[in-house]
């Protein structure tokens, strides 16, 4: 292990590493301290780019996270019921061998694709789970962000402008003005736009616009705030168009040179007007002119996007009516706004060559939805609705097996009830993770994963772009656990797989020397390399789009068949689409915002982390919590057509008195298994995950459902299960 300084005190040796924070996909950088085998400290890396020596409260808590006494150090195997909660004690080639000789005779039996595999938010691991799944032969591999986060933006800009862009956070120039839609990087900081690096573009105190339902941080800040009905930012986005051409504010140079389709989408916008606008998105024609007007005015921009707008079937027709903003003012590969990255990481080898197209065409999903299943997607993957059926129902044909990687199941998949009950239902049901949790428990081998100081791997961020690659360093060794990556390579090896049984850092040496010329153990010598940048790399010879130009009207959405036009769509579950179900559940419901101490699911069980904030919030305004007698500080119940959930008011001006916020990702380790809470407070338990779903990528309805809220009674605090 490559180390900064290294010394000897008799039989103690120190060092200190260079590494990555995977604690959330942000990608600080870290120095990790070590003396005798043991992590002592872990801090900021000053020479990271991406955080400059700082750590959020996630960061700074990671020696409680490593060292925890409830870590998973060893496999597991049921031996009750599944769900019982009865476990023993085995070792790896036990737990090794069991699962691939029954994985071996489940693809005998009824074919690859009965094997399925899912994973949580990317992470070091998630590109090795579609890796494994295309070694075996399967297509059936899944992500809930491959539909409802981050991968609907990935796969609709590489369509539209060819590449993914991403905020130019490491350049030389600030904007002059952000636009954050959706997004709230300071309690986030995904994908190597880390919290720091967000909050430092404010320090030049640009012109700021917020699209949030919840007067933020970021909204108190801003100047100018539109306070959106939750899932009708395509609406919103459409009238933003509407100002932009019919004022005639965009780039004309730009837009004549270098955009495809103006005059169509032009004529799509026109009846899209900020009046129009106003009673379907609840902003007021007014504020949507002031924001447009300061947007085309101030440059350059920058547009901060999240997967709020990733949340409705609507969702692609959303993304690509707010990705033409950045494109209709030039905004697009220039200092200080939307840029295309560098790559210096070499494209991770998914082994999907492994896959026939007889075995592409069995990929659950695939029939329907080509964005996310099939050639219109970067890396194709299963729609999760109709895998769930196939382990439920066996249609269009069974599931047997799932093995889950680096997810809590139960509570960050849509519609939590229908996931237990496909969950109960497989053969063969394998989890790693970190810590035993609600889904784990349901699992027939649980496998001890390593956490992030304890492996090796290799980030490339912001993600696709790779404008900066960090070395991610094994530091100590915590029980008998393994990396995921490990795991994958095992079980290949043991299955006598084809591909996907090289060792890991070999594949590694592969990704960083494609580009950068070194091996993965030079890369941690210097901790990461920043690749030198270069803008409006379109100039060379277009945009990698087939007419050469940024696709307004998209021309490739039009060969899959699908709208090359962006448009307005009403959210299935609404006052305006149901009022009938709006009479008795007569709130719209939003859910997603994230936490600035925990990452989804992950690290309640943290002492420090859970006393900043012990219990799961939901926020109402005065005027809606009054009939109900809540007030702030009491336990609500929040009940949707799926089911009831019970959290604790924050009684708040800063959302709309028609609207509720509820926490996702829920569960309390603390309390007894095998559910530890998990049907108490979790989200997922109100979402729906049925049709109708976004056309092109599968997206379903999880934000802008119908709600309604009453206080719980003092007596319902003791109750277990409610809300199941």
């Amino acid at each position: 292990m490559e180390v900064l300084e290294r010394g000897r005190r008799g039989h103690v040796e120190a060092a200190v590493l260079k590494s990555v924070c995977r604690a959330c996909h942000g990608g600080c950088g870290v120095l990790l301290h070590v003396e005798d085998g043991r992590l002592t400290k872990v801090a900021g890396d000053p020479d990271s780019p991406l955080n400059r020596g700082r750590l959020c409260p996630i960061g700074t808590r990671t020696l409680d996270l490593v060292y925890h006494p409830d870590r998973l150090k060893h496999p597991l195997r049921r031996t009750g019921p599944r769900g019982g909660g009865q476990w023993r004690r085995i070792s790896w080639d036990e737990a090794l061998d069991e699962i691939a000789a029954r994985l071996t005779a489940i693809k005998r039996d009824h074919g690859p694709e009965a094997i399925a595999l899912g994973t949580g938010t990317g992470r070091h691991h998630i590109r090795w789970v579609s890796r494994f799944g295309h070694a075996l032969g399967t297509p059936n591999w899944c992500e809930p962000g491959f539909a409802q986060c981050f991968h609907p933006r990935i796969n609709t800009t590489l369509l539209t402008f060819g590449d993914f862009p991403v905020c130019d956070f490491t350049g030389e120039v600030a904007p002059r003005c952000i636009v954050y839609w959706g997004h709230n990087p300071v309690n986030s900081g995904p994908d190597g736009e880390t919290r720091f690096n967000a909050l430092d573009s404010l320090a030049a105190n640009p012109k700021v616009i917020v699209v949030d339902p919840r007067r933020t941080r970021l909204a108190k800040m801003a100047d100018v705030w539109l306070q959106l009905r939750p899932g009708t930012d395509d609406a919103l986005a459409l009238a933003w168009l509407n100002v932009l051409i019919e004022e005639r504010l965009y780039d004309a140079a730009f837009v004549a040179k270098w955009t495809h389709g103006f005059d169509a989408l032009a004529e799509r916008v026109r009846p899209h007007t900020p009046e129009w606008a106003e009673p379907i998105t609840w902003v007021p024609a007014d504020a949507i002119r002031a924001a447009v007007r300061l947007y085309a005015a101030t440059r350059p921009s920058m547009m901060e996007w999240g997967c709020a707008i990733e949340h409705t079937p609507n969702c692609i027709q959303t993304v690509r009516a707010v990705s033409m903003l950045p494109a209709l003012t030039g905004n697009v590969d220039v200092p200080g706004g939307w840029v295309f990255g560098m790559r210096g990481l070499g494209r991770f080898p998914s082994l999907i060559e492994n896959l026939t197209p007889e075995a592409s065409a069995k990929r659950l999903g695939a029939d329907r939805f080509k964005l996310l299943c099939g050639e219109g997607a970067d890396l194709p993957a299963a729609h999760i609705p109709t895998l769930l059926r196939a382990m439920r129902e066996g249609v269009p044909y069974p599931v047997k097996a799932f093995l889950i990687f680096g997810n809590n199941t139960l509570t960050t998949y849509g519609n939590s009830r229908e996931v237990h009950e496909a969950l109960m239902k497989v053969d063969l049901l394998v989890a790693a993770d970190l810590f035993m949790t609600p889904t784990t428990e349901l699992a027939d081998i649980v496998l001890p994963a390593a956490a992030w100081p304890e492996l090796d791997q290799v980030a490339g961020l912001p993600t696709l772009a790779a404008n900066v690659v960090l070395g991610q360093q094994k530091s100590v060794q915590i029980g008998e656990c393994k990396s995921d990556e490990e795991i994958f390579v095992a079980l290949a090896r043991r299955m006598e797989l084809p591909v996907g049984t090289e060792a890991v850092e070999t594949v590694l040496d592969q990704q960083v020397g494609k580009v950068l010329g070194m091996t993965f153990r030079q890369l941690t010598e210097v901790g990461h390399v920043k690749v030198p940048f270069r803008y409006r790399k379109y100039e060379d010879g277009g945009f990698k789009t087939p007419t050469g130009k940024i696709e307004l009207y998209a021309t490739r959405f039009e060969a899959l068949g699908y709208d090359p036009l962006p448009y307005y769509e009403e959210p299935p579950e609404s006052p305006l689409s149901t009022p009938e179900v709006a009479k008795d559940f007569p709130l719209v419901l939003t859910t997603g915002a994230r936490i600035p101490f925990f990452f989804n699911s992950e690290h309640r069980q943290l002492a420090a982390l859970r006393k900043a904030h012990p219990d799961p919030i939901v926020e109402l305004h005065p005027a809606a919590a009054a009939p109900h007698g809540i007030r702030d500080g009491d336990w609500v119940w929040i009940e949707t057509l799926r089911g009831r959930i019970r959290q604790k008011a924050r009684v708040t001006g800063d959302i709309d008195p028609r609207v509720v916020h509820v926490e996702h990702g829920w569960w309390f380790p603390e309390q007894p298994g095998p559910e530890y809470g998990v049907w108490t407070a979790n989200a997922n338990v109100l979402t729906r995950n049925d049709p109708p779903y976004d056309p092109a990528m599968g997206t379903y309805h999880l934000r802008g459902l119908l709600c309604r809220i009453a206080r719980v009674q003092p007596a319902d605090l003791t109750a277990a299960g409610d809300a199941r």
